[in-house]
This record gives C-alpha cells, sequence and structure tokens, in this order.
C-alpha cells in the first residue's frame, strides 16, 4: 500500500514471486468511469472506491492459498474495507519522500495516474496505525531489500 509512484506494483510483482502466489495491481480493479476521472486529474470520491475496494477484497478473499495486490489502501476505511472482506490480510506500507515520489511519476510511461494528483494522495493518506496489520517500509532500500524485510516481519509474527 501505499501513494502513487511508492513502488507498490514492483514491489507486488517480486514479492508475489517469492512467495509462488498470485499477484493483482489494483489499477486493473479500477471500473472505467474512475480511471477517466483520475487520467482528467480529479481525485476519487469515497463513493468511487467502495465498489472497486470490494472487489479487491472479493479477489484476495478467493485466493485461499495467498495473494498480493497492490493497492493505495490510502486511509484506514479503505484498510478496514479490504479486510471486512479478506480477514486474513495484511499489509506492507511503502512509504517515502515526496520528491523521489515526484521524479518516480515523471519516470512512468503511459499510466493513468498524473503527477497533479499526488498531492491529494498525501493529503489522504493515514499512515497504519499500531493495532493494523502491517508494517512500513522506506521505498530507499533496493527491492530485494523491501521484500526481504517483509517477509521477514511476516514470518515473525
Amino acid at each position: 500500500m501505499g501513494v502513487s509512484g511508492s513502488g507498490k506494483t514492483t514491489v507486488g510483482e517480486l514479492l508475489s514471486r517469492r512467495l509462488g502466489v498470485d499477484y493483482g495491481d489494483a489499477d486493473d480493479f479500477h471500473p472505467p468511469d474512475n480511471l477517466a476521472k483520475m487520467r482528467a486529474g480529479e481525485p476519487l470520491t469515497e463513493a468511487d472506491r467502495e465498489p472497486w475496494l470490494a472487489a479487491i477484497g472479493e479477489w484476495l478473499a478467493e485466493r485461499a492459498g495467498g495473494a498480493v495486490v497492490s493497492c493505495s489502501a490510502l486511509r484506514l476505511r479503505h484498510r478496514e474495507r479490504l479486510l471486512m472482506t479478506a480477514p486474513e490480510a495484511v499489509f506492507l506500507q511503502l512509504s517515502g519522500d515526496e520528491a523521489v515520489l515526484r521524479e518516480r511519476m515523471r519516470q512512468r510511461e503511459d499510466h493513468f495516474m498524473p503527477e497533479s494528483l499526488l498531492a491529494s494522495q498525501l493529503e489522504s493518506f493515514e499512515p497504519l496505525e499500531p493495532a493494523e496489520p502491517g508494517i512500513t517500509i522506506d521505498i530507499g532500500l533496493p527491492v530485494d531489500a523491501v521484500v526481504d524485510a517483509f517477509i521477514r516481519w511476516r514470518d515473525g509474527r
């Protein structure tokens, strides 16, 4: 989980390969109207996010052997929504400097999410609460180190 540019897809794909489980990118769960809004530079509303989060939670719940999904899950209520359907889910929060996030977003090609929406994501972002099932890892680490740290945390729970 994390804002745009935090490396959710890159980390998620590697993590799913290392764990030998299915991978899903939350971007693929958005209905066309959500994608159109974001392409136009409009932030999503909570009403826009509800069916998207429901679909992601259902996808996770259907994978009894586990799965990895890259999802912004910016707010506590978003994570609570996912846990309603997929109660075994745990979160890897990717956190980092705004300048690094912006630079990563500038380097992406053909992505629907414009850099202009990063500010609204950072404004909406609610870090993991101590009672939430998850860990925060800095995006400044190499991708392999992020995945290693998460697996160590998960295995030590």
